[in-house]
Formats: C-alpha cells, sequence, structure tokens
C-alpha cells in the first residue's frame, strides 16, 4: 500500500466485519433504553406480574413514558437490563449482516465491477438469514431480560450467561433457537432494504460527487429512512392511530440506532485501515 494513503484502499473483508459488530455495539450502548421500552410495550398485557408499587400491574404509555415508568419503579440499571446479551448479539449478528453483505455480493457477482440490484438484494437476503442461524441465542436472551420486571419480584435469570444455562435446561437446547423462523424472514427483508438502499444511494452520490466528506456520510445514513420502513408506515395508516402508536417505539429506536451505527461504521473503516496502513508501511 506505499504511495497510497488509507482513505484511498478499499477496506478489507476482516475490517468491515469487525468494524461492523464494533458500531453495532457503540449503536447500543446509546439507543438500548429505547429497545427495552419497545419491548415492554410489546409485551404489555401478556405479563401480569405486578411491581410492588401498590397499584397493581405497571401501566407503560408510550416510548418516554415507559422509560420514566422503570426508571421510577426499577431503578435506572433497568433501562440496561439484557445489555450484555445485546452486545453479544450485535458482534455476532452486525458482523455478519453487515461486514458480509459486501464480500456476499461479490460472490454472486463473481468479482464483476457490474452489480445488479438482484445480486444486491440476494446478499442482503443471505447475510440477514446468516446473522440470524447464528445469533439467535443472544436474540433470545436480550429479549428475556428486557422483559424481565426487576422490582419486587424474585428475578428468573442472573446474569447473562445464567440465562443460556436456565433456558437450555428448562426449555431444551432448542429453546434458544425460539422464533428463528420469523427472525429469518423478517431480518432477510429489512436487511435488503436497509443495505440495499445503503448501497443504491452510496454509490450513485458517490459517481455524481454531488456530496463528499462527512456531509455525504450523514445524508445517506438519514436519506434511507423512510425505505426502510415504508411497509410499517403504509400499513399504520391503513389501519389505526393504535398500529401507528405502536409503530413508532420501533421508528425511533432503529432510526436512531441505524444513524450511530452507520455513521461510527464508516469512521471506524477509515480508521481501522489508517493503523493497518500504519503498521504495514515502513517508517
Amino acid at each position: 500500500m506505499v504511495g497510497f494513503r488509507a482513505g484511498d484502499v478499499p477496506p478489507t473483508a476482516t475490517v468491515k466485519f469487525i468494524g461492523a459488530g464494533t458500531a453495532a455495539c457503540i449503536a447500543d450502548l446509546f439507543t438500548f433504553p429505547l429497545d427495552t421500552a419497545k419491548v415492554r410495550l410489546q409485551i404489555q398485557g401478556e405479563t401480569k406480574s405486578p411491581a410492588n408499587t401498590g397499584h397493581g400491574p405497571v401501566k407503560y404509555r408510550g416510548v418516554f413514558g415507559t422509560i420514566s415508568t422503570m426508571v421510577r419503579v426499577e431503578g435506572p440499571r433497568s433501562l440496561y437490563s439484557g445489555l450484555v446479551a445485546g452486545l453479544q448479539r450485535q458482534m455476532s449478528f452486525a458482523s455478519v449482516r453487515i461486514g458480509l453483505y459486501d464480500s456476499v455480493k461479490q460472490f454472486y457477482t463473481k468479482g464483476s465491477d457490474h452489480v445488479g440490484i438482484g445480486s444486491r438484494l440476494m446478499a442482503g437476503c443471505t447475510t440477514g438469514a446468516m446473522a440470524v442461524a447464528l445469533a439467535q441465542p443472544t436474540d433470545v436472551v436480550k429479549v428475556r431480560f428486557q422483559a424481565q420486571i426487576s422490582a419486587g419480584a424474585s428475578k428468573r435469570y442472573h446474569g447473562t450467561m445464567d440465562a443460556y444455562r436456565t433456558i437450555a435446561k428448562e426449555e431444551g437446547f432448542r429453546g434458544l433457537w425460539k422464533g428463528t423462523g420469523p427472525n429469518i424472514t423478517r431480518n432477510a427483508i429489512v436487511n435488503c432494504t436497509e443495505l440495499v438502499t445503503y448501497d443504491l444511494i452510496k454509490d450513485a452520490l458517490i459517481k455524481s460527487s454531488l456530496m463528499n466528506g462527512k456531509m455525504r456520510l450523514w445524508f445517506l445514513h438519514y436519506s434511507y429512512w423512510p425505505v426502510q420502513r415504508c411497509p410499517q408506515l403504509m400499513n399504520a395508516e391503513l389501519t389505526s392511530v393504535c398500529v401507528l402508536f405502536r409503530f413508532m417505539p420501533s421508528f425511533l429506536r432503529l432510526g436512531s440506532w441505524n444513524v450511530v451505527m452507520f455513521v461510527t461504521y464508516e469512521q471506524l473503516k477509515r480508521a481501522l485501515m489508517a493503523a493497518r496502513h500504519n503498521w504495514v508501511t515502513p517508517l
């Protein structure tokens, strides 16, 4: 790489793999309370355990109302319940679905410089499905922790490894892969919508030279939000205000998560390539 700057050299597959997992973990650290609030709202009505507040089962109203209630009833740490499993999930899940996307895309195009929409879609579906098949146990444990009300009741799980052991013991080894089928379908679709849209817009802007530097990156990350969530938006408008109410927690969490993740991912790739360049370049 002598004679080239780090930014001129395309990132390697290893750099993308590590960068994607690390960026996803950083995004989770910032947005995990929103994810926890989303889970609590989704399961509300199914759990009947009171939180010893003297007012019966806890009622959650809206994303920020849920966060406020959890802090008041269970303490601030409850917002990050399941974070360890969440970080394990992102390190294995995002590394595959995002970090391997370009490599799988090149596999489908057989190294051709021309990349069609079909190859991009197939790559998105493939890495999305692979990621779920690998990381589903971490997702199961993360959600179980997030759904667990910790105030005034004995906890079912007392640590991340204890949760893995308990689920495997009580529900069988297959219990760790509960929901894999629907999750594979969901993430294959989401991954296509998310990465293919990002990929196409990024290529178009780079070729047109309309934007450059950090402003281009910020525009890219915001640009695919509506496309990624278009099916849910249309469904919300066609059904009821209640459906829209349930949609908003997911939108807030995924929107903010994707902005943090992709911005961090791009910067990490540059930093890792610069470090690699300095390592192999003689002084």
